[in-house]
């Protein structure tokens, strides 16, 4: 379950290629040039502020996401923010990717309360943001993440002493809860020269009572099944969906594959993230939820689709499943 390393370089446990022919880039700026109005909204998206009482409740499992990938997990009277990538464009180059949606985010870092940890998936920009970690770094009593990101926290003013690094495999206690850094299917990178020298992964959160998964980004693989086995069955799961295309789907799941994901680690309530923020591919980008909530109705899945700010009850009987989306 370990990772492995080929020229001091993180690998995928199963072969992961892009389409990088001549043909696929011929057609990739294709489809960059000729654009698409339904790419972003035509207007500013909903959201909803949020306020945090000083502490969560005791019991179950409540998250509020933050758009894109960014959630606040609050299971078993714990508080933990994943990926907190709060800025308004997700790339440090402000004409890709362009701006948030919604124009604004359910609440800001420096009006959080003390929170017990922030966990990240990998490095990438649209995940892990210099500024937000600055804001956020005394607000958390814990970092929690997988091997060579620590190295980026140290640099932002972390204390080295609340970072935890681990490898695939490999399980932290937070407070009562067991948290396992698992495998995913993607790659990491923050410039020209540093790709794959750090870790991604996706994360199993156990409580006592409760169970949830956060695939991080991933394209499809064995290894949903292989957590579902070990770990499963899940509450809820958090399933990467956006941002894909067939000439990357080894590394982004298509919709229909992250239901399918779901139903492999044998989760209860499904819940779509990494949509609904920034445009990042070149399908419409209403195309994620709506591709998921269909696959989802034909297999029997229950999916919640909660606008940005609102919050999900698992095991609850009711939970979001409105069409915010179309208006």
């Amino acid at each position: 379950m370990a990772s492995t390393r080929q020229n001091n370089k993180f690998v995928n446990a199963i072969e992961t290629k892009m389409d990088m022919s001549f043909k696929a880039i011929v057609s990739m700026l294709r489809d960059q040039f000729k654009g698409s109005p339904n790419r972003q909204p035509a207007q500013a998206i909903p959201y909803k502020k949020l306020t945090l009482p000083a502490q969560p409740q005791a019991e179950g499992i409540q998250v509020t996401w933050f758009g894109h990938s960014a959630f606040l997990l609050e299971i078993e009277g714990k508080r933990l923010l994943f990926d907190p990538m709060f800025a308004d464009s997700p790339s440090p180059v402000s004409f890709f990717g362009g701006k948030r949606y919604s124009g604004g985010i359910p609440l800001q870092a420096e009006d959080f309360p003390k929170i017990d940890a922030i966990i990240q998936s990998h490095d990438h920009f649209d995940h892990l943001h210099e500024g937000t970690i600055r804001k956020m770094k005394d607000k958390a009593a814990r970092f929690i993440v997988p091997l060579g990101v620590a190295k980026r926290l140290r640099k932002w003013g972390v204390d080295p002493a609340k970072i935890s690094e681990l490898d695939w495999g490999d399980e932290v206690r937070l407070a009562g809860l067991t948290l396992a850094c698992m495998p995913a299917r993607h790659f990491s990178g923050r410039g020209l020269f540093d790709r794959n020298s750090t870790l991604w992964c996706s994360w199993v959160i156990a409580g006592e009572r409760n169970r949830v998964f956060y695939s991080g980004d991933s394209g499809y693989g064995p290894h949903f099944k292989e957590i579902g086995t070990k770990y499963g069955p899940f509450d809820l799961t958090l399933m990467e969906c956006g941002q894909y295309d067939e000439r990357w789907s080894s590394i982004h799941m298509m919709p229909e594959e992250t239901v399918k994901a779901h139903v492999d680690v044998r989760g209860s309530l499904l819940m779509p993230v990494h949509w609904g923020a920034f445009t990042l591919a070149y399908h419409d980008w209403t195309d994620p939820v709506e591709r998921a909530v269909e696959a989802a109705h034909k297999q029997g899945v229950a999916i919640a689709t909660p606008q940005i700010g609102e919050t999900v009850t698992a095991g609850s009987e009711e939970y979001p499943t409105a069409a915010w989306w179309q208006g």
